[in-house]
């Protein structure tokens, strides 16, 4: 499989220019991280006087002194899905994806959400620092008891400092707003497109490249409000919200895996365009209600090679990147070299269109659509898409997704163990609670209607007993119960 390495966004410095260490530091950053996650792991498996942990801890402090000869201290932050190390964000790519999220997991489960590293550091020292991070988190307050635990040990040169990726943001409403323009906006120009093109007008690119701008700018600092909308899919305006949808699902994973700004606005404006094709569709088999005969289905099947044909016919085409046209030839590829269209010599679709392959296959099967008055509940579709490789999709990437949805994704409607009735607003950022997302009570466990609705943390324990105050039991039809998923966005 292909490996796409994601670069990170440069920082600013006085003047404008950049250290000439940076790539020095970054490499060093990811040796530090990998050396972490080495050593946690092998105190896990084996007793401190076996000589794996002594060769993973000499490693962690040869790289950690390394380190600290070029920089005064080290500062490792982890926010959201990323890695800083003293300001500079570690690039991530698929290789290091996994040890990364397994060092994030780790200091996020005892609420830690940085680590300081002075001159001094020893091997004991880190040992007993690892230790303490490799025990269960505490109570109702597992940054306090990871703090009281650490405090018995010797460690002076190792600090942390609590979370705070989820504290509450006082500009809410205008984060919404903001989102919801965004969205609208985009819907428009997708409109504005399909239709010229369908009529044969000349169509810009400009508003185009406005709009995946607005949605890339809204996925890095408001990417709960964003992703909110999508579940607002619109059956009459399927085809256009369809298509800012799977722009959206695909920046937001492209964020997820590191890329940076640049490479998420190619990506998103890919992923906008990818369905243009389907403009030089019939539209009675577009808009068939039931399922497309072989001869049909053949002939849907060429709209990825017509699209591609059509982004060359679009002005503008000179600033508009291969791999957006890409993208809307290869979609519909699978990573078993099947799918459509057919290739003649063996051919991997690159790492952008297999991310849109994954957000086109899951909002196409969670929305009602002309051939499918009953959609898919969420959480299955992601269950399929992880679990049957019949499916073609990348395996990694759908990790990634599930990942960054949750298990149980915006927009779900889910009966709790109180016989509440919620609807799932956003996924838990703590990634060891990704089936406990945070959800607003609808209807109370007498189902009476209850308004305002009622916010809760699904990870919030009962302090007397430990356990989860409220536990999904199954998901639901919202509309059955007369809910609108976009209405609690919008």
């Amino acid at each position: 499989m292909t490996e796409q390495t994601l670069s990170a966004e440069p920082r600013a410095y006085p003047g404008g220019g950049a250290p000439t260490d940076e790539r020095g530091l970054q490499r060093r950053g990811r040796d530090f991280l990998f050396a972490i996650a080495a050593a946690l792991r092998s105190l896990q498996l084996y007793p401190l006087e076996n000589q794996a942990v002594v060769n993973s801890l000499g490693e962690l402090e040869s790289i950690a002194l390394e380190l600290l000869g070029v920089e005064e201290h080290i500062t490792l932050r982890f926010v959201g899905d990323f890695f800083f190390v003293n300001d500079l964000r570690l690039r991530i790519d698929l290789h290091s994806y996994a040890t990364y999220g397994a060092v994030g997991r780790a200091l996020a489960g005892h609420g830690i959400g940085e680590v300081e590293v002075t001159a001094g550091v020893t091997a004991p020292e880190w040992t007993a620092f690892l230790a303490v991070v490799n025990t269960a988190p505490g109570g109702d307050d597992p940054f306090g008891a990871f703090l009281e635990r650490l405090g018995r040990t010797s460690v002076v040169h190792l600090s942390v400092a609590p979370d705070r990726e989820s504290e509450p943001d006082p500009r809410d409403d205008e984060a919404r707003r903001m989102a919801k323009r965004a969205y609208a906006q985009t819907v428009a120009v997708a409109r504005e497109v399909m239709t010229g093109l369908r009529m044969g007008r000349g169509v810009s690119l400009r508003p185009v490249k406005r709009a995946v701008q607005s949605i890339v700018d809204q996925v890095l600092s408001n990417e709960a409000s964003i992703m909110g909308l999508t579940s607002l899919r619109d059956y009459d305006e399927y085809t256009f919200t369809h298509s800012v949808n799977v722009c959206i699902f695909s920046v937001a994973l492209g964020k997820k895996l590191g890329f940076h700004k640049s490479q998420l606005y190619e990506l998103g404006l890919g992923a906008l365009l990818h369905d243009v094709g389907k403009v030089r569709m019939p539209v009675d088999l577009i808009n068939k209600a039931g399922p497309l005969t072989e001869p049909e289905f053949a002939v849907l099947k060429e709209h990825p090679a017509e699209g591609l044909m059509q982004l060359f016919e679009m002005r503008g085409l000179a600033e508009l990147p291969l791999r957006a046209m890409l993208m809307a030839y290869e979609h519909h590829m699978k990573v078993d070299q099947t799918g459509y269209p057919r290739s003649i010599r063996p051919r991997n679709p690159t790492v952008f269109s297999r991310i849109v392959a994954i957000a086109d296959g899951f909002d196409a099967a969670t929305t009602k659509r002309s051939y499918q008055a009953q959609p898919w509940p969420p959480e299955k579709v992601l269950q399929e898409m992880r679990d049957n490789p019949e499916r073609g999709f990348d395996p990694l990437l759908v990790k990634a997704f599930i990942s960054m949805t949750g298990i149980y994704p915006v927009g779900s409607a889910v009966i709790l163990d109180t016989f509440e009735l919620a609807l799932v607003t956003a996924r838990n950022p703590r990634p060891e609670a990704l089936h406990q997302p945070i959800v607003q009570v609808v209807y109370d466990g007498f189902g009476v209607r209850v308004d305002p609705p009622l916010t809760y943390d699904l990870s919030e324990l009962d302090p007397a007993t430990g356990k989860p105050l409220r536990t999904i039991i199954k998901t639901t039809d919202p509309e059955r119960y007369g809910i609108h998923a976009g209405d609690f966005f919008v």
